[in-house]
């Protein structure tokens, strides 16, 4: 059985799977520069989990002065630090659950043919379908900028586009980020499709673990990744500061 990697090695690969345009230190935070792609790429993080309100407030201001809204991630055991955020008025948003799995394990129900095709960069259908589903021109940008080994899927359901997804790998970590099934093409096993053609192509590059995030609201991709066999490895949650209108 394939040992899954601890919450440090999870929150790496996503780092460098999904990564900002930059980041810098504020004291003992790490300000991200997320160019417009979503809390995962702006969120500041404390990894040592230890920051005074001082040093908290510094970070936020810096966030303003970026004119970003304060925003917190608050990654594995993280107590004090998200006790001192709730006790400045910072209120959780958006807990996610970080699944993770053998990938030669999972690349065995990959669906053959040409069901999943795979292409360095993404083709025009593939943003199309992202855009549908608010995943723009910052989330393509995100995409570009992560290293290789990476690939964009489109997942195809009677020889027609059905959903799209982007892998990355980082060591032997794959990341699966930004799956997207169009509307008219959900509940036909086309996020199963494409995950377990994710974890194939990403078994051929020779990463033993595959991975992804979800938000512990989205009851159906929850679901799915449970009964694909995924284990939930770590989980973090967000703090946002909701500034006086």
């Amino acid at each position: 059985m394939t040992d899954l990697p601890d919450a440090a090695a999870l929150f790496a690969a996503m780092d460098a799977t999904w990564p900002p345009r930059a980041t810098r230190p504020c004291g003992p935070i790490t300000l991200r520069d997320g160019a417009g792609g979503g809390k995962r790429v702006s969120a500041a993080t404390c990894a040592s989990g230890q920051a005074s309100a001082a040093e908290v407030e510094a970070a936020a201001q810096a966030m303003r002065a970026a004119g970003e809204a304060p925003l917190f991630g608050l990654r594995g055991d993280q107590a004090a630090f998200d006790e001192r955020l709730e006790s400045m008025g910072y209120a959780i948003i958006d807990p996610v659950v970080v699944y993770a799995i053998s990938a030669p394990a999972l690349a065995q129900f990959a669906p053959g043919g040409m069901a999943a095709i795979f292409a360095d960069a993404p083709l025009g259908i593939q943003e199309e379908i992202w855009a549908q589903g608010g995943i723009g021109p910052a989330r393509l940008a995100v995409m570009a900028r992560a290293a290789a080994p990476k690939t964009h899927i489109l997942a195809r359901h009677n020889d027609r586009p059905a959903g799209v997804a982007f892998t990355g790998i980082h060591g032997d970590i794959a990341m699966l980020h930004a799956l997207e099934v169009l509307p008219a093409m959900r509940r036909k096993g086309i996020g199963a499709a494409a995950s377990t053609s994710a974890a194939k192509w990403a078994a051929a590059q020779g990463a033993r673990i595959f991975s992804l995030v979800t938000t512990v609201e989205n009851t159906a991709a929850n679901a799915l990744y449970a009964r694909l066999g995924m284990a939930v490895c770590a989980r973090y949650h967000y703090r946002i500061l909701k500034e006086p209108s």
